[in-house]
């Protein structure tokens, strides 16, 4: 055929044009040569979703059931044996321990046993007396004046409504709801340094106010419960859950704590770490109640 022929061929008998030719597929041995397609970046993890208002009410009350189960025990920490004495032993255990007050109030209460005789005391005395509680000026000034109150306004007799209890000098909330939970039965809850500290890691609150705490508190709590939810977390706070160094590898609650490993997480470094009678040591009670499974404290200069 000559170049006319060719050209037939090539364009079809009507002339369309041919379909260029597929590329030929590489060999496996080119597709195996080719660089390796780089890895797909890393999905971003996906962020914590935030506790819901349920999800932390539901995980506070299981707190307060299993601290329950741990200290079946718990109690007010100042020894007293009418509302008298427990009133004055609140009032004294302002920036100080319940075990220096039980200490110390045993020679105060023998010498003024009531709130006549204590109204009627001599202050420098009465400051000799309570000295080791720490400052014993202005704390002789709340009881003489929290006494000669009592004497005067209400027949001797300590009141048990919150409205009263804190028109008393030196008498704010807390020490109101200390009197009222343990020596009238009325529910409180008891806002001291080591409640506030634990509703803050356990992300109860976010507030460092005590009214505050106290208001969100009660609305996550039955009533019921106030007293002794404010006995068990004072507990814990005291024994287990320090401020400065909690005993994170030794808590029985690690499960339900958002704040787990603030503290020492090696167990037996931790167990080093316990108070009282979780480590073994003396309570702060010179009296403590029946069940109570530590050992009484040792009176002023008395040895442990």
């Amino acid at each position: 055929m000559g170049e006319h022929g060719v050209s037939k061929q090539a364009n079809g008998a009507k002339g369309k044009p041919v379909k260029a030719a597929a590329p030929a597929r590489p060999s496996k041995s080119a597709a195996a040569a080719k660089p390796a397609k780089s890895a797909a970046p890393a999905k971003p993890a996906k962020p914590v979703k935030p506790e819901s208002r349920l999800a932390m009410v539901r995980r506070a009350r299981r707190i307060n059931r299993e601290l329950a189960e741990v200290y079946p025990y718990a109690h007010p920490e100042l020894d007293f044996r009418n509302p008298f004495e427990l009133l004055v032993a609140t009032v004294l255990s302002a920036q100080t321990t319940d075990l220096r007050v039980n200490q110390t109030t045993p020679a105060l209460f023998a010498k003024y046993p009531t709130p006549e005789d204590l109204a009627a005391a001599v202050p420098e005395e009465v400051e000799e007396l309570i000295r080791p509680t720490g400052f014993f000026r202005a704390k002789t000034k709340s009881i003489m004046g929290l006494a000669t109150a009592l004497r005067d306004d209400f027949g001797g007799e300590v009141p048990g409504r919150l409205e009263d209890l804190v028109k008393l000098p030196g008498v704010g909330r807390k020490t109101a709801f200390v009197v009222l939970g343990n020596a009238f039965g009325v529910p409180g809850i008891t806002v001291d340094t080591h409640f506030m500290r634990l509703a803050r890691r356990w992300r109860w609150t976010e507030s460092d106010d005590p009214v505050k705490i106290e208001a969100e508190v009660a609305t996550i709590f039955p009533k019921s419960e106030w007293t002794m939810l404010s006995h068990r977390v004072i507990f814990h706070g005291r024994r287990i859950c320090h401020a400065r160094k909690p005993a994170c590898g030794a808590c029985p609650i690690t499960h339900l704590c958002p704040s787990y490993g603030e503290g020492e997480t090696d167990p037996e470094k931790a167990r080093k770490l316990l108070k009282y009678e979780m480590g073994g040591l003396p309570g702060q009670r010179l009296n403590p109640p029946p069940g109570y499974p530590g050992r009484p404290a040792p009176p002023l200069g008395g040895s442990a």
